[in-house]
């Protein structure tokens, strides 16, 4: 019999800007005991997907973000836990945060270090290949919204 999880999560970022030079995209990631990745949690039963994306962001990192509307992306994979076969869905959203709240960050007892990266320096610390895809939609889809957002303001 396979088992079922399912969870959200959270790609955060914010823009770096310094005196005289290019608007920076940084990400959060958080490091776990065998990988680099993203904010997420399981879904509790009074949550639905951004509530829990939302609380784990606080418990994880300590940090509040918005999610930006019109980004949701499905992965979906197996593991073994005590000798149970899982099949495991994660549900994630893209959220911005400000520069100031970025310095805030303080990491759960779940994680041993935390970085925010741009984009070249997250896809090398990154190593599953499904969470390299992720970032960068993320990163597209922030491009892409960017300009959107100056044709109509």
């Amino acid at each position: 019999m396979i088992g079922y999880q399912k969870s959200a999560g959270l790609i955060v970022f914010y823009k770096d800007k310094t005196k005289g030079e290019k608007e920076e995209i940084k990400f959060l990631l958080l490091k776990y005991p065998t990988y680099w990745g993203f904010v997420k949690g399981i879904i509790e039963d009074n949550e639905d997907e951004q509530e829990t994306a939302l609380r784990e962001l606080k418990e994880e990192a300590n940090i509040k973000a918005e999610i930006i509307s019109g980004f949701k992306e499905k992965q979906e994979w197996f593991f073994r836990l005590k000798g149970h076969l899982i099949k495991k869905q994660a549900i994630f959203f893209l959220a911005k945060t400000t520069k100031e709240e970025a310095k805030k960050v303080k990491i759960s007892w779940e994680h041993e270090d935390f970085a925010w990266l741009s984009l070249d320096e997250a896809l090398k610390k990154i190593k599953i290949k499904a969470n390299k895809e992720l970032l960068i939609k993320a990163y597209e889809f922030i491009e892409e919204y960017g300009k959107q957002r100056r044709l109509i303001e």
